[in-house]
Parts: C-alpha cells; sequence; structure tokens
C-alpha cells in the first residue's frame, strides 16, 4: 500500500500527453490577477491541476505538481462527511463593493474571510472593508487575512481596531513565525482574544510542524497545493495537534475538489473552509462549478468539459511557458 510519504510518479509525458492550460476570467481582481491561469491533466483516477503562481520557484512549484499527481493518478481518501462548510472571501476591494461581492456567494453565508493589509491601502480602508462586512452580515463568522503585510507594531495597532467586529480569527498577520508567536502574546496581554491562525507560516517554510511547536497559533490554515497532496496535509494536521481550515489557491474545480477531499477526510472540521473562491470568478472548466450552496459545497466528483476548456485555452507561448514548468517541476520531484 502507498504510504502518505510515497507517491508513484508518472513519466512527464504521461502528463504532458493530457495537459491542457487555461485562462479562467474573475468577477473581481484578486491576488492582483484578473484572469487566472492553470494548466489541468487527466489520469487514471481523474483530473488534477497544477496551477503554482508565476513567481513560484521550481522547488515550490514541484509540490503543486505533486498534488495534481496525487489526484488524478492515486485519488482521494475516504470522506468522513458528505458536505463542507464553507466561508465568503472579500478581497481588498473598496467597502462600497463588499456588498457586490458576497452576492456572488448566494443563499446562507456562515463566515467570511476578509483581505487586510494591502499594498498601497491604509488601516482605515481595512475597518471599512472590515465594517461593511459586519453591516451586512451581522451574525456571520468574521476573520481577517493580512498575508504577511504587517510588522509587529502595525500588527497589533490594525488588530487592537478591527477586533471591535467580533472577528473569529486573524490569518498570518506578519510574516515569521517569531512574529505570529509576538502578536500572539500582545494582544493577550492587551486583553483581546483574538485567535491568531498561520497560513504562509506552514505552507512556505521547510518545516510546517514549527508554527506548532513554537505555540505561535492557535489554528493552522491548510492548501493541498503548496503542501504535496491531501494525504501529507492531513499529516500534518494530525502531527500539529491544531484545528484546521483547509483553503484554496484560486484554483479552478479541479483544484477546488481536492480541497474538498481533505476537508472531507479531517478527523474534525472546527471551522467553515476557504473554498469558496470559485464565486469570485466567472469561468471554470466544468458547468457544473463546486461553488457553495446556502454555506456548504457537496462532496462529489467534478465533470470537466472539453468545450470549456477549448472556450479558455492557453496556446502559443503561454502554453510552453506552463509545459516548460511541469518539466522543470517534474524533474525537482524526481531528483
Amino acid at each position: 500500500m502507498t504510504s502518505p510519504h510515497t507517491l508513484d510518479l508518472p513519466p512527464v509525458d504521461a502528463l504532458l500527453d493530457t495537459v491542457r492550460v487555461v485562462a479562467l476570467p474573475m468577477r473581481v481582481k484578486f491576488r492582483g490577477v484578473t484572469v487566472r491561469e492553470t494548466a489541468i491533466f487527466r489520469g487514471p483516477a481523474g483530473w488534477g491541476e497544477f496551477g503554482p503562481f508565476p513567481e513560484y520557484q521550481d522547488a515550490e512549484a514541484s509540490q503543486w505538481l505533486r498534488a495534481g499527481i496525487e489526484a488524478a493518478w492515486q485519488g482521494f481518501p475516504a470522506p468522513v462527511r458528505e458536505s463542507i462548510p464553507v466561508n465568503a472571501t472579500v478581497p481588498a476591494v473598496p467597502a462600497d463593493r463588499v456588498g457586490d461581492v458576497l452576492a456572488g456567494y448566494g443563499g446562507a453565508v456562515p463566515a467570511v474571510k476578509i483581505k487586510v493589509a494591502e499594498r498601497g491601502q491604509s488601516l482605515a480602508d481595512d475597518v471599512a472593508r472590515v465594517a461593511a462586512v459586519r453591516d451586512l452580515l451581522p451574525d456571520a463568522e468574521l476573520r481577517v487575512d493580512a498575508n504577511m503585510g504587517w510588522d509587529q507594531d502595525q500588527a497589533v495597532v490594525a488588530l487592537t481596531e478591527l477586533a471591535v467586529y467580533d472577528l473569529e480569527y486573524a490569518e498570518q498577520p506578519v510574516a515569521t513565525i517569531e512574529g505570529l508567536a509576538a502578536v500572539r502574546q500582545r494582544l493577550r496581554d492587551k486583553s483581546i482574544d483574538l485567535k491568531i491562525a498561520a497560513d504562509e507560516s506552514v505552507r512556505k517554510v521547510e518545516d510546517p510542524l514549527a508554527v506548532a511547536r513554537a505555540w505561535a497559533a492557535d489554528l493552522i490554515i491548510v492548501k493541498v497545493a503548496p503542501l504535496g497532496g491531501v494525504r501529507r496535509a492531513l499529516e500534518i494536521v494530525q502531527d500539529a495537534g491544531l484545528p484546521a481550515v483547509v483553503s484554496s489557491a484560486i484554483d479552478s474545480s479541479v483544484g477546488i475538489r481536492a480541497g474538498v477531499a481533505l476537508a472531507a477526510a479531517l478527523p474534525e472540521l472546527p471551522y467553515a473552509c476557504g473554498l469558496g473562491t470559485l464565486s469570485l470568478m466567472e469561468g471554470d472548466v466544468t458547468r457544473e462549478p463546486l461553488k457553495p450552496q446556502d454555506g456548504f459545497i457537496a462532496v462529489r466528483d467534478v465533470a470537466v468539459d472539453e468545450g470549456l476548456l477549448d472556450e479558455f485555452a492557453v496556446t502559443g507561448e503561454r502554453r510552453d511557458w506552463w509545459l516548460d514548468r511541469i518539466r522543470r517541476a517534474h524533474a525537482h520531484l524526481v531528483s
């Protein structure tokens, strides 16, 4: 039996033979992009996705490829639940656009993740955005995500002000594990009861368990692709001993399916997951996107549509660029 540590890698030609590169338009700018390019490929177990962001180097990108190969060649662990609670995501939009973003999620919204600390914006912008969400959804759980955008002093000031909106947790307010621990303690010294979540300090470090050993966070954010697959992510959550929130990375429904598989296989799932990012997008590779309905995503497979693959196809030099990334990432995995 294949262990969580091992995965039989197919030859790179087996990947390249089925690769389809697509450019999916987005409803709002997110992470600085309005069109999301990604690659999907088919294996004996289904479809996998390879969508590391352009700035990622081969070592980091190789884990995204490993996760896609797991999905397409190995499949997913057995689920322990049939649906996944999902938060809405509000990018760093002006406060008067918050309602439009939330409308894309439809139905009930149990929780909302709000982007803050955007470069070029101010704390006043963040406060206005969070206040707008709280005004529209007085009963929802709110969490903010700074993506390492503050230093320690800025984080303490900002989170002290934002905490009045009854936040569930703050995600990666600063860059380092030591910084997370310091911010967490300084908030407690001010009697501010706000949980700290680690994201980049789990998925962008050599040792994803370091944050747990340092008591630097109250929970961890786990993403299938950068952690190398569902089984590896499950093991990290188990070893960390902290509650986990499964999140996505602006994936197509193929990538969201892997996140749903992770959330479905976790023994405990105390928080709504960040798997609703397809609601920020106009395009997908299936006619039945894995979008939340009334705050939940059903655990189901994805039927990729050939017509949509053709409609959103990337060709020419951009396609060649993606194929070369796959070759390099594959070489890194087998080296």
